[in-house]
């Protein structure tokens, strides 16, 4: 619980020292806005390991967007799998829908949706809908920031695993599912150091009765050409009630090629 409020700290104390240097700048113009119509990128890595002992990894991940007018539509998808010595280590899919309407050059109404099955979580399942508002404190150039704070309700059903001394998953006992009032929060950060090279970060979190979800999200993207390009990423995951005898927290770090497609 230390390392979650430590971790969420961080992140609200560089948020707010931002907000403080954005003041700074609010004359800036903001870039031009980006043409209407579809975009995305999709990125995947994998490692493969022979000799004393064989493993395999792989991750996947699609973002796509649709702008139109004061509208925009996104959507998320995720894959992690790993095998080592022909047991799975890994395994989990994520996925996140939502539409703003921005009502202002920097405020914005949302909904969405997002669901998690992580086999190693200790939940069968995770997902939840919300409604809120949301702000760009930075929108430059070189500079993007935005927060938005949302309330809706949760569904998630927690599982009891059973592992031997290898780590192999030899049982699952699912719970009662349970449902829940939930607060939820999003913050999103860009940073471009020159025109090839730039570092963002997401950071998630949900709150309820039962358990908070939080994670965050930090890569650094160097671009090879305007579809191409290079991610090295890293990822902290942490549920706050898993079952008995799960760990809280969990960490991903990847390598991955990205390509981007549609209206950039």
């Amino acid at each position: 619980m230390i390392r979650s409020w430590t971790s969420a700290g961080l992140v609200v104390c560089a948020f707010l020292s931002t907000v403080s240097i954005s003041a700074a700048f609010a004359d800036d113009a903001p870039p031009p806005p980006p043409p209407d119509g579809w975009s995305g990128k999709g990125q995947a890595g994998y490692v493969m390991s022979r000799g004393n002992s064989d493993s395999d990894s792989g991750n996947a991940k699609l973002d796509v967007a649709d702008l139109n007018g004061d509208w925009k539509h996104t959507l998320h998808l995720e894959g992690l799998y790993g095998r080592s010595s022909d047991l799975v280590s890994a395994e989990r899919w994520a996925a996140q829908l939502q539409s703003n309407y921005q009502f202002t050059p920097r405020a914005f109404l949302f909904g969405a949706f997002h669901y998690l099955d992580d086999e190693f979580s200790g939940f069968e399942y995770q997902g939840d809908v919300s409604v809120g508002a949301g702000y760009k404190f930075l929108d430059s150039s070189a500079d993007k920031l935005a927060a938005q704070i949302g309330a809706g309700y949760r569904r998630l059903r927690p599982e009891i695993l059973v592992m031997n001394a290898t780590g192999a998953v030899i049982s699952r006992t699912p719970e009662e599912a349970e449902g829940n009032a939930v607060g939820t929060g999003e913050i999103d950060y860009e940073h471009d150091f020159n025109a090839s090279t730039k570092v963002t970060e997401k950071y998630l979190i949900a709150t309820g009765a039962g358990n908070t979800s939080m994670e965050d999200d930090v890569a650094l993207v160097v671009n090879m050409s305007k579809k191409l390009a290079l991610s090295a990423g890293f990822t902290y995951q942490e549920n706050s009630q898993p079952p008995p005898g799960l760990k809280k927290s969990n960490t991903l770090t990847t390598l991955n090629l990205v390509y981007a497609f549609g209206k950039q």
